[in-house]
């Protein structure tokens, strides 16, 4: 379960949670009592925005803007951005849905499954290789880019294609770290990183001490 509260159908009345819920979950369904979707996702990420209405407008506004006729940038490119951006900050739902994103866009089958080494496969051109480094310095090096890494987007990308790549891909970095800070969907994991107790119930070892040999002999 997600670390916030879900609201329920019945307890907003505001016409952002009604459309959305409507749309997605269908309009006699509860996706707090009656949770999944159609892609296979719990659904929760819903529930928890509607806590705030207003929020989750603006959330809506951004995905409506993001796949606006208007934009200069490919889709294809954006949703490796945005694809790559919600691996490097290790979000399984981020990437596991745009990962569908993808394929839907007709991105290849070895493309997708290729993102998380794109350094070194072969399929991605040298558009998609400059835009997967510049993902991975907004993502991994918090928007320190070096500069051979922008000298090369530059040389694919016009101004306005890199100025609407970096908010999206930035933005999708948001919703992967607020998915994964407030468990929703495919987030809700435990932790993975945590001590493994020894056999027999040890719980105290200087490691380094136990594997060194005595100063004598070293």
């Amino acid at each position: 379960m997600p670390r916030l509260r879900q609201v329920p159908r019945g307890e907003s009345n505001a016409p952002i949670v009604t459309m959305m819920y409507d749309l997605l979950f269908g309009p006699d369904r509860d996706p707090v009592s009656d949770p999944g979707t159609a892609t296979g996702t719990p659904g929760d990420w819903w529930p928890v925005f509607a806590l705030v209405p207003d929020i989750l407008e603006h959330c809506v506004q951004g995905f409506g803007l993001y796949q606006s006729p208007k934009r200069f940038l490919s889709p294809q490119l954006r949703e490796l951005g945005q694809t790559r951006a919600g691996w490097a900050r290790g979000s399984q739902f981020v990437f596991s849905q745009h990962c569908k994103s993808c394929r839907a866009i007709g991105i290849s089958e070895e493309k997708i499954a290729a993102i998380p080494a794109w350094q070194v496969a072969e399929c991605f051109d040298a558009t998609e290789r400059a835009l997967l480094a510049y993902t991975d310095a907004l993502v991994y090096d918090g928007g320190r880019v070096a500069d051979d890494v922008f000298a090369a987007l530059q040389s694919h990308l016009s101004d306005e294609e890199i100025l609407e790549f970096t908010y999206v891909t930035s933005l999708y970095e948001m919703h992967a770290t607020m998915s994964r800070a407030l468990r929703t969907e495919f987030d809700d994991r435990p932790e993975p990183i945590v001590e493994v107790i020894g056999p027999d119930g040890v719980s105290a070892l200087d490691v380094g001490r136990s594997i060194s040999l005595p100063a004598e002999e070293a």
